[in-house]
């Protein structure tokens, strides 16, 4: 009797997620249909670029942003938080190459030495040297198109948006790991933002970009206030909303390049990601265990041959369906057929989340304390 308790409940979590996948399949179709915010006059931007370590490809992924369409003047600020950083020659090269780029060597003021959040610490040395009022933090692994900055702008100067954040794929930069990783991100991550972004359950503001106005952010301290904050992007969307603002997400698509050499590595990414998703969502985190329907319904399909068998093969297709949709607006493809896989490291890392209280993040361990604040335990390459 227990055994068929067990099954019928795997089953009707699978239906749960099936009928999941379906929604979301409504929702990223919404979203993209959606207009683009109508054109503004352009504003002088400096874009902020914390780096740390020799990522794939870095040099190229920087260039992207300074070849961009925009009428406006440009700065590129780059840090790293110490001057033999991995990336400090390709950050020196781009001085040399570009009048508009700027760097911050490191190593980090005391003030900033103090946050156990190292982007952040970055940030805070960086900000002196930034020229103009209009900020885009982005991440390092971060790829654009020639557009960027100008729907940017664009979405930034509707009236009541205080800041503008963007989704995003991966490319899988890598080897094979890495491309796992792009699809986990671009068959499960994207779509269950789009359902948040849809529903009103997540109010998402991403390190892919946030753009906003030096004002908004020293309304709310300014990167000091977010030294120990593990999610801090998702606390600058907090404090635009606090004053009233909020936080746009325009219907484009950025490519994350990803730099997973390895399952570990891969693992730690991800599961850096779900702990801070686990610390701001609550007990909706728990709930979240029907957006890994093809798991599920593999289970079923162990448990119930039959009916599970039916029900494991509509799930493949909702889940190709999904993925295929992400790929009509993505920049890049990722190879579908890994998805299967994809999706079993993604409830693996899921399980592992519900108990974590460290993290490895950019070669630090950090222990998690309250409220999604972090302490530094041991520091490695830092």
């Amino acid at each position: 009797m227990g055994y068929m308790w067990l099954a019928y409940g795997v089953m009707g979590l699978a239906v749960v997620g099936l009928l999941y996948q379906l929604f979301a399949l409504g929702a990223v179709w919404r979203f993209f249909a959606a207009p683009p915010a109508p054109h503004a006059p352009a504003q002088a931007i400096t874009i902020l670029k914390p780096l740390h370590g020799a990522e794939p490809r870095l040099a190229e992924n920087l260039a992207g942003f300074t070849v961009q369409d925009y009428a406006a003047p440009v700065q590129m600020l780059l840090g790293t938080n110490a001057p033999d950083d991995g990336a400090a020659p390709v950050a020196r090269a781009m001085v040399r190459a570009h009048a508009n780029v700027a760097y911050y060597p490191g190593p980090r003021a005391p003030e900033s030495k103090r946050a156990a959040n190292g982007k952040v610490g970055s940030l805070i040395a960086m900000m002196p040297l930034a020229a103009h009022d209009v900020l885009v933090l982005s991440d390092s692994d971060m790829v654009v198109e020639p557009d960027y900055l100008a729907r940017i702008n664009d979405a930034l100067s509707q009236p009541g948006v205080g800041a503008v954040s963007c989704l995003y794929v991966g490319r899988g930069d890598a080897g094979l790991w890495s491309r796992i990783g792009a699809v986990m991100i671009a068959a499960q991550t994207l779509p269950n933002m789009v359902v948040g972004i849809t529903t009103g359950m997540a109010r998402p503001c991403m390190g892919s970009t946030i753009a906003l106005r030096r004002e908004t952010l020293d309304a709310m301290g300014g990167f000091a206030a977010l030294a120990d904050v593990l999610a801090d992007d998702h606390a600058i969307g907090a404090g635009v909303r606090a004053q009233g603002l909020r936080v746009d997400i325009p219907p484009m698509v950025l490519v994350h390049a990803g730099a997973e050499a390895s399952l570990g590595a891969l693992w730690r990414q991800h599961l850096r990601w779900a702990v801070t998703v686990r610390d701001l969502a609550g007990a909706g985190h728990y709930g979240s265990i029907v957006t890994h329907g093809l798991v599920l319904a593999m289970l079923s399909a162990i448990l119930m041959p039959g009916i599970g068998g039916a029900l494991l093969l509509a799930m493949l297709l909702a889940r190709l369906a999904l993925a295929a949709k992400v790929h009509q607006h993505a920049p890049i493809k990722t190879p579908l057929w890994l998805i299967p896989l994809a999706d079993l490291i993604s409830f693996c890392v899921f399980c592992a989340s519900l108990l974590a209280t460290a993290i490895d993040w950019r070669g630090a361990s950090l222990t998690m304390t309250s409220k999604g604040r972090i302490a530094a335990h041991t520091k490695r390459d830092r």
